[in-house]
């Protein structure tokens, strides 16, 4: 695929575009702040952009608020954003609009090379990606009332993982359990949280993490 890198720190920067480029994919760019990410998008038009959330100069959300002017304007462009820490209210800004080619990384998973490899191809294809720690946390709240506090706790597990953008075949490899199965809690889980039945696991993906946001 066709990336554009942007990241501040020169290390992890000139790491990443070694580590695509073995793998075959084209780096387009690789640029240290927002502003040029969107000079090199607008040149390039990439398949995938990956980017820091904090950038220069105030290292804030320079990065995050490029890869929303991104999504907004290319919606046939993936993007990708690497974070140190879980930060909720960016996850959901960049569901405002929808969970297609869209991911939330935390840094720590460009260690793990496959994860991270297989994370861009997915929101290439179109899917969605989340750190599993970030929807952890979206996942699990303690106000009175929640519906959230109706689910039992492999009905928590399994929307986690979809909220991770797996469909119910991975579901089912990575809990071990029938696909039947996960199709009974995930049948469940809807039916508590109130949400329509659709199809498509972008679909599904998006209606929760928005609920969650809600």
């Amino acid at each position: 695929m066709r990336v554009i890198l942007a990241e501040d720190s020169i290390l992890l920067r000139e790491g990443l575009v070694r580590l695509l480029t073995e793998e075959g994919h084209e780096v387009l760019g690789a640029v240290g702040d927002a502003e040029s990410l969107l000079s090199q998008v607008a040149a390039h038009a990439p398949d995938v952009v990956v980017t820091d959330i904090r950038m220069p100069p105030t290292h804030k959300d320079e990065g995050l608020r490029a890869a929303v002017e991104i999504r907004e304007r290319r919606p046939d462009v993936g993007v990708l954003v690497l974070s140190q820490y879980v930060e909720r209210s960016y996850a959901a800004r960049l569901l405002a609009e929808n969970a297609e080619r869209v991911g939330y990384l935390l840094k720590d998973r460009v260690a793990q090379v496959e994860e991270f490899l297989d994370s861009l191809e997915r929101i290439h294809a179109g899917g969605a990606v989340f750190d599993a720690e970030v929807v952890r946390q979206l996942v699990i709240r303690s106000t009175h009332g929640d519906p959230l506090s109706r689910l039992t706790p492999r009905e928590h597990t399994v929307l986690e993982a979809l909220a991770q953008g797996h469909t119910n075949a991975a579901i089912a490899r990575k809990l071990h359990i029938s696909l039947s199965a996960v199709e009974k809690n995930l049948n469940t889980v809807f039916d508590k949280l109130g949400l329509a039945h659709t199809t498509g696991y972008n679909r599904r993906v998006l209606a929760v993490l928005r609920y969650l946001e809600a």
